[in-house]
């Protein structure tokens, strides 16, 4: 049976939805539309698989888990290996210790603190790996360095890392040490 247009007399709503319709096929939706839809049509799939695994899962019996039990610091790994060290045993020392003290952190008051930190003397004693005569070259150098940038009236290599609030500053002269010890060729 073919279907016939309605008279004007019976249904006067259908003209305007039927325009309506039309007009709403001819338009394309704007990027921005698009992408509303697609997010709200994704948001509800996600919704809806939170719920299925809820339920799927409902029946195992699980425990909380506190993170502080199971992770306590950071794990160290050591430092990054050194690309390039300096060909002189001193110069190549104090520059593992500033990689050290960057890799590792740096503190004051202690040689290690509690976290693994080092001192300045600290790093460069681990990285001397107990050659004392190396260990004591390498802070003489740093001694001397410090002292070229602030004075003689700096006692110690501890005393000059325990006068800083932060690391920035006596980690920059370890490395400075090690360019001094290489231009000694030490």
């Amino acid at each position: 049976m073919p279907q016939t247009h309605p008279s004007p007399a019976t249904d006067h709503s259908a003209p305007t939805i039927q325009a309506t319709a039309t007009s709403a096929l001819q338009t394309e939706l704007s990027l921005e539309e698009r992408l509303a839809f697609t997010n709200t049509a994704m948001t509800m799939r996600l919704d809806e698989a939170k719920v299925a695994y809820e339920v799927n899962t409902a029946h195992i019996p699980t425990e909380p888990v506190d993170l502080a039990d199971i992770v306590s610091r950071p794990v160290d790994t050591g430092p990054a290996p050194l690309p390039e060290l300096y060909p002189t045993p001193v110069a190549a020392l104090l520059q593992r210790a500033h990689h050290r003290l960057l890799a590792g952190g740096w503190c004051k008051d202690v040689l290690v603190d509690e976290d693994g930190a080092r001192c300045m003397l600290g790093a460069i004693r681990i990285e001397a790996r107990g050659d004392r005569g190396l260990d004591a070259d390498a802070a003489s150098v740093l001694l001397d360095a410090i002292r070229r940038q602030f004075g003689d009236d700096v006692d110690s290599v501890p005393s000059f890392n325990d006068a800083h609030g932060t690391g920035r500053t006596p980690i920059r002269m370890v490395d400075l040490a090690a360019h001094l010890a290489d231009a000694r060729s030490l």
